[in-house]
């Protein structure tokens, strides 16, 4: 019985197996899965699982019942479609699957559905009006075939031929219908119009958010140059203590190596000793009493002079007119200043009797140069050395290599480690006055003194081995920086009226200016030298060019109506700044006047460079004028004092520009920094 329900039931499942099998392209296998591809995977499953746990009779009859089906199957797999569909379901990745069961909008649906909060805040709002449709359709060219084929018309009027219909047509009156449609098309063009617009105006805010972002990056970047400037300063000072180390420590070797040597050579050096003490009281007499005695000598150790090797850039990549610093420098008027390089070293003298050596690229006083008896009315820096002349009829130099100043002064903790000093310029806080310096920083500065002129020295500047200085006691005097003699005085008056005797002519003399004099006028407001040559402006308003060969005024440049206050010349011009207001450019290759500039006060300081000229004419602004695009414009902080509600600044006085690095001056004592 069992036996004969086993046999019934084999046909059975085999013909199940092979209906369900012919049917290839509902199998679940497929490239696709549907329904009814499920329900027949699972009535096989049914059928093969109620076969293989069947009830069991005999052993033999169970053993056929799987024999049976497990051909069935093995039959089954070898068919090469199946086979094909099992190798392409495996390759196929679940992505592929999801895609060819869902639609696109229901994987997009599903997508957002399991995104974060915070993604979805951050998608921007779609503020547009029109559809994409309708954008694309305003990119398209528009089509005026009516209006080309009037025009083609207007133009072939006189080939027409008596039997033209389409003109006829167009001179016929205009009906309903085809004013409809001009009506219509005037319409679409105008609804494409405000399309345009909108397109444009999104184009413009897109290129807002860009710029906005990469003026972000450049905030950045800039931050990242300023770092690498400091770093660069930083590890040049740390070169020069090792280059001075190692001088030292030559220095002593040498000297080790001499003591040695030095017995038997030492009634030598007696004997040279002697002849140097002779020599020098012979030479005494030509010298300033304060320079002899205070001259260096060869023998003395001289640090390296420190030269940058590299210039700073950063000041060349901001927006002309923008302040990099305000450094509150004295308590009265700033009376000279000067500066080596953008960000380096800068020398201010006030009235308050005080010269101040600062570090431009930290703010920082590194100590005061004391030594006059007196207010310093001129000074220049040149390098490391600064010449300062005194109201007290003094010339002195000094060496800045000398200094003992680090830019970055740390102070040792506990554990042995470097602490930034804690001071207000750490952190930036403009309410916090930084450390003074320390009291011995500038005491192995002082060089040598130059002592000849009997009233204040009001300018001065040298170059190389040659000063020149001017003073109220209305001379010029030409001093040898090697030997520290006076080599030559020039009377200003004498040489005026030899000049006007020799060119028999009223050029060259002394002259009034045809104002009420000024008691506040130097009588020489400003010198330049270079080799031979010499530039002067004196109080009568001329400009007189001197031969330092011959001690000669070889030509006057007339022009000014009052006392010249700063002058500047190059290999072509020459350019002046006077208490009449006006600055003058003068051609030194003819002598006359190649343009000039009138202002509302008098002119105190002028300096220009390569691009621009820069003055202080009586202003809370700084005049600037640039020399290649011929622009007017001011700089300084009366610009915006107005509009950011804060008082009115004080009187620029003194200015110094290089390199687009531009130092002010006021009368109440601030030192501005800013770029042009």
């Amino acid at each position: 019985m069992a036996s004969s329900s086993s046999r019934n039931a084999s046909p059975t499942g085999r013909s199940t197996i092979s209906r369900t099998a012919q049917d290839e392209d509902a199998t679940i296998l497929g490239n696709t899965l549907s329904t009814r591809n499920i329900e027949a995977f699972g009535r096989k499953v049914t059928t093969t699982a109620g076969h293989l746990i069947g009830p069991l009779g005999d052993a033999g009859a169970a053993t056929n019942h799987y024999q049976n089906a497990m051909s069935g199957l093995h039959m089954e797999l070898r068919r090469p479609g199946l086979q094909r569909r099992v190798f392409s379901f495996a390759q196929s990745s679940p992505t592929e699957i999801v895609r060819a069961r869902l639609s696109t909008s229901e994987i997009q649906y599903r997508a957002l559905t399991y995104l974060p909060d915070e993604l979805l805040a951050n998608i921007p709002e779609d503020e547009n009006s029109f559809s994409l449709f309708q954008g694309f359709q305003a990119t398209l060219p528009e089509d005026h075939s009516d209006s080309k084929k009037g025009h083609r018309k207007q133009s072939a009027r006189g080939r027409k031929v008596l039997g033209d219909n389409s003109l006829a047509d167009t001179e016929k009156p205009p009906t309903l219908g085809r004013l409809k449609k001009k009506r219509n098309g005037l319409n679409h063009d105008l609804e494409m119009l405000g399309i345009r617009k909108n397109m444009a105006s999104g184009e413009i805010r897109e290129i807002d958010n860009k710029i906005a972002n990469l003026n972000g990056m450049r905030r950045i970047v800039l931050d990242r140059l300023a770092g690498f400037e400091q770093e660069e300063g930083l590890l040049e000072h740390d070169m020069l203590g090792v280059d001075n180390e190692i001088e030292d420590l030559q220095e002593e070797l040498d000297r080790t190596t001499v003591v040695s040597e030095s017995s038997p050579t030492l009634n030598a050096d007696e004997e040279l000793e002697a002849t140097l003490a002779d020599s020098q009281a012979m030479n005494a007499s030509f010298m300033s009493e304060s320079i002899y005695e205070k001259l260096p000598s060869p023998k003395s150790r001289r640090h390296k002079p420190v030269k940058r090797k590299s210039m700073p850039i950063l000041h060349e990549h901001f927006e002309p007119g923008s302040n990099l610093r305000e450094i509150p420098a004295h308590n009265d008027m700033i009376s000279a200043l000067d500066f080596d390089a953008p960000f380096g070293t800068m020398v201010t003298a006030a009235l308050d009797d005080t010269v101040r050596v600062w570090d431009l690229s930290a703010g920082r006083c590194m100590g005061l140069l004391e030594g006059h008896h007196a207010s310093v009315r001129c000074l220049q820096v040149e390098d490391n050395i600064v010449a300062t002349g005194s109201m007290d009829a003094s010339i002195r130099l000094w060496d800045l290599s000398r200094a003992a100043y680090s830019p970055q002064e740390r102070q040792t903790g506990k554990d042995g480690e470097a602490e930034e000093e804690d001071d207000g310029l750490s952190f930036e806080n403009p309410d916090d006055l930084p450390p003074p310096p320390p009291a011995s920083s500038m005491q192995d500065c002082p060089l040598f003194t130059l002592e000849a002129h009997v009233d204040e020295v009001t300018a001065l500047h040298f170059r190389g081995d040659t000063l020149v200085s001017g003073s109220a006691d209305k001379t010029l005097r030409q001093w040898d920086l090697q030997t520290g003699r006076c080599v030559q005085t020039l009377d200003v008056l004498w040489a005026a009226a030899q000049a006007s005797a020799t060119l028999n002519s009223n050029d060259g003399q002394w002259r009034q200016t045809g104002r009420v004099p000024d008691a506040s006028a130097d009588f020489v407001g400003a010198i330049q030298c270079f080799d031979a040559a010499l530039a002067c402006g004196t109080a009568d308003g001329m400009v007189r060019l001197w031969d330092l060969r011959s001690g000669q005024v070889h030509r006057s440049l007339v022009g000014h109506t009052g006392p010249v206050t700063c002058l500047q010349f190059d290999d072509v011009h020459l350019v002046t700044g006077s208490l009449d207001r006006s600055i003058r450019i003068w051609d030194l290759r003819t002598g006359s006047i190649h343009d000039a500039f009138a202002f509302d006060n008098p002119i105190s300081s002028m300096q220009f460079d390569i691009r621009r000229i820069v003055a202080a004419a009586g202003e809370d602004v700084v005049k600037i004028y640039d020399k290649t695009d011929g622009r007017h414009w001011d700089c300084g902080a009366g610009v915006n004092a107005e509009e950011e509600g804060r008082g009115s600044p004080s009187i620029v006085e003194r200015v110094r520009i290089k390199d687009g690095y531009l130092v002010e001056g006021r009368k109440d004592g601030i030192v501005g920094v800013w770029t042009c």
